[in-house]
């Protein structure tokens, strides 16, 4: 996601992204039969976004880590995590990436989703306050009366920037957010849409060398530091009804994320063979963290954030939508 700069000219061919292709229906039904592991399904469609976020999906398929599980794992664009959720409840998805925002905010409505692994978390830079070098906002409190821009409403992106506005004496109220997807965000701030926007990488790096934006603030301070932001989610249902499957995607999975987070030489081999970000762009990116298991005392961090600016009407246990670790067996 977000990244601090010093290029000088990047020429990207980064429009990548979450305007590729949506998650479309696709016959799931290949493989119920147990294999020589046990599994109760060893052919299984996750739907993921062309961004760096579920890196460790594309590496356990390149290391062999899924194999030496007896799964085959096909990945599939979506085109968001709340979208996902009813691909993976029409059984069209087994497994999905998700935001934790999108996924506490479906638990709230009686929808029963498991978390089941962990994927990205924020780290400095990451997720910015972007505006146009010239721009005569200068502090976080000058968005008085402003429109931000933001990929979704009421989702992790307005979260974070209200972590900020409140910091600044501000409310959600006191600005305007808009939704623009994030590859039509720069130009469209320049265009007079909006005077800010809420950008993530490779998109900070890409309004940066080619329109010379310039941070306002980054939204991962103070109490949103540090904050979980994807991770990989199932139905209840698909989850109990196949618990060996689900234990070796986890353990898959989780071998990836090691990975993800020793070498970063990894993560940029990888990203341009699954989304648009060329190798020049992929070396100078900012990233976060990519944590190998679940931590419940993490998440709650964001169900509390939700609760306390109105997101949630109750408070919600994360534990309870977190599933089984995988066994090492």
């Amino acid at each position: 996601m977000t990244r601090k700069l010093r290029c000088h000219a990047i020429v990207l061919g980064v429009t990548v992204a979450l305007t590729l292709a949506g998650c479309g229906g696709s016959d799931n039904t290949a493989d119920t039969a147990p294999n020589s592991n046990g599994l109760e399904k060893t052919t299984i469609t996750v739907g993921a976004l062309p961004i760096p976020d579920p890196v460790s999906l594309y590496i356990a398929n390149a290391k062999g880590f899924f194999k030496e599980e007896g799964l085959t794992v096909t990945p599939k664009i979506i085109t968001g995590g709340a979208a996902a959720i009813p691909a993976i409840e029409s059984g069209s998805l087994d497994i999905s990436q998700t935001n934790y925002v999108s996924t506490f905010l479906a638990v709230s409505t009686g929808k029963k989703i498991k978390l089941v692994a962990d994927m990205y978390q924020a780290g400095p830079n990451t997720f910015n306050i972007m505006v146009p070098k010239d721009s005569p906002i200068k502090t976080v409190a000058d968005l008085k009366g402003k429109t931000i821009f933001v990929n979704n409403l009421r989702n992790v992106a307005t979260l974070a920037v209200t972590s900020q506005l409140k910091v600044a004496g501000l409310t959600e109220n006191d600005v305007t957010f808009k939704e623009k997807p994030f590859p039509d965000m720069g130009n469209a701030i320049l265009s007079g849409q909006a005077d800010a926007g809420w950008i993530t990488e490779p998109f900070i790096t890409a309004n940066q060398s080619q329109h010379g934006f310039r941070k306002l603030a980054d939204t991962m301070t103070g109490q949103t530091a540090d904050l979980p932001i994807a991770g990989w989610m199932a139905t209840e249902e698909w989850a109990s009804k196949y618990p060996k499957t689900l234990a070796a995607f986890q353990r898959a999975i989780s071998k990836a994320q090691q990975v993800a987070s020793s070498d970063r030489k990894e993560i940029e081999a990888m990203l341009p063979q699954y989304t648009k970000i060329d190798a020049k762009t992929a070396s100078v990116i900012t990233l976060g963290a990519y944590p190998s298991e679940l931590n419940a005392n993490r998440l709650q961090k964001v169900a509390d954030l939700m609760l306390e600016y109105g997101y949630l009407k109750s408070a919600i246990d994360v534990k309870s939508v977190i599933a089984a670790p995988a066994s090492n067996g």
